[in-house]
């Protein structure tokens, strides 16, 4: 039996617009496939002591690109110290790779408080910084863990530097008198990202928590605690558990060896990132860059201490190792502590860009290295 051909236009009509509607509803975001390389694309430092618009350049500990201006963001760690909390404005030239000079500052930011008023003394320890398509920044801050002062994660103007509002941190990270429960001194929110689609933020925890256990340290591994935040209500939603590696000694010096997660990176809205490991290992930096999924791990939202349950019966977020960045050639490594997704390159390969935290110190400098990730990649 035959259609008539006037009843079939119609049909087929809405036969197609039925598999348009189903394609955009059910069409996964970016990438399409997973990042499985990341290749080097060059390096340029700028020397500790430079000194730009009143304060002294350095402590970049976190990065951040915005791609509708193609500049970027570091966040510097001074604790108002040197000169009031701020963040820079950087344009990065890659046209040629990443060579000496191609990293210029553009403008300081000073972070202003809840009562527009720079941050006072001691009371910040920026380390974190993701931009928004808001005209704006989060900034997340260790706090200080021996002063008892909070962390925090709070919103920013870009224009202004003006505290905008500020995210809540659950009672268990906040540092005790007991000294029994909360963040580790210089151990909490190193890292920050938003994803994509600008609906949630992630940071997470450089080490274990007191009550979690143990610290990283040469054979031991930390248990870090990522947190999520939903930015349409501001809420925190969930908390994953992540596992650093070990430290990979050069030198017996366990006082002052640890390994921690000093970077997030949302390379899509499902869950996916790249991770930032870094260790002291004696005689220099060992740095690791990870996939990471939390697809498959359990929410620990409910759990108060670590060290009160089996940590085999939890479902840790998925690690992959990407590169170990002691395989780069004549590249000596300073303290990276920061990476972002940079600008397209003229081939469609996506940039990635590292920062090191100089501390400040003669001996250190501020080290931007570049990659690129292969050109499916999308974000």
């Amino acid at each position: 039996m035959s259609l008539n051909r006037k009843l079939l236009q119609p049909i087929t009509l809405v036969f197609f617009c039925l598999v348009f509607i189903i394609l955009v509803v059910t069409r996964q975001p970016t990438p399409a496939v997973p990042v499985t390389a990341i290749n080097f694309l060059g390096e340029a430092t700028i020397l500790t002591g430079l000194s730009f618009q009143g304060t002294e350049f350095g402590g970049l500990s976190g990065i951040t690109y915005d791609s509708t201006k193609d500049i970027y963001y570091g966040v510097s760690d001074d604790r108002s110290e040197r000169a009031p909390a701020r963040f820079y404005t950087l344009k990065i030239n890659l046209e040629q790779g990443l060579q000496q000079g191609d990293v210029t500052p553009l403008k300081v930011t000073t972070l202003l408080n809840a009562e527009n008023q720079p941050f006072a003394k001691y009371s910040i320890d920026a380390e974190g910084i993701a931009v928004t398509d808001r005209q704006t920044v989060f900034v997340s801050s260790e706090g200080d863990a021996q002063r008892l002062i909070n962390p925090f994660i709070k919103e920013f103007s870009l224009a202004s530097g003006k505290e905008l509002r500020s995210l809540p941190i659950p009672e268990r990270f906040l540092p005790t008198a007991s000294r029994d429960r909360g963040i580790r001194n210089n151990n909490a929110f190193e890292s920050l990202t938003v994803t994509p689609n600008q609906q949630y933020l992630f940071s997470a925890t450089e080490n274990a928590l007191l009550q979690d256990e143990p610290i990283g340290q040469p054979d031991t591994s930390s248990p870090c605690r990522i947190l999520q935040y939903d930015l349409r209500s501001g809420v925190r939603s969930h908390e994953y558990l992540y596992i650093t590696e070990t430290v990979p000694t050069q030198i017996n010096l366990p006082k002052f060896m640890r390994v921690g997660l000093v970077d997030l990176l949302a390379i899509d809205n499902n869950g996916n990132f790249i991770s930032l490991e870094r260790a002291f290992t004696g005689l220099g930096y060992s740095i690791r860059l990870y996939a990471v999924s939390l697809a498959q791990a359990d929410d620990i939202s409910d759990i108060d201490s670590l060290r009160q349950v089996d940590l085999s019966s939890i479902k840790p977020v998925n690690k992959r190792l990407l590169l170990d960045l002691k395989t780069l050639k004549n590249i000596a490594l300073d303290n990276i502590e920061g990476l972002t997704l940079g600008s397209e390159l003229t081939n469609g390969q996506r940039s990635l860009i590292l920062v090191s935290d100089n501390n400040f110190q003669p001996a250190q400098r501020t080290q931007f290295l570049a990659f690129t990730i292969p050109s499916q990649f999308k974000d």
